[in-house]
């Protein structure tokens, strides 16, 4: 009995843990363009993306615009380039 009952709390635990890791977003941004993700993506160094917490703001003086787009991807020369 002791063995069904850590299985069950363990299962628990577990679906508990993928949730919260599933609900994880991001602030992307590069060029002067900014959109959300829910994804980890690995960037190159070279596209110049940078990633931010999920409540990131600009700070005053700097000049950004969001631009949803959905997908794998980043904003190069005013157009989305997936990878």
């Amino acid at each position: 009995m002791k063995l069904a009952s850590a299985a069950v709390a363990a299962a628990i635990a577990l679906s508990s843990f993928a949730v919260v890791g599933g609900a994880s977003a991001a602030v992307v941004c590069n060029g002067g363009y900014c959109w959300h993700t829910r994804a980890a993506y690995a960037y190159r160094p070279e596209w110049g993306v940078v990633v931010h917490e999920d409540g990131w703001r600009w700070g005053r003086g700097e000049h950004y615009r969001w631009r949803e787009h959905g997908g794998r991807g980043y904003w190069r020369d005013g157009r989305w380039a997936r990878f």
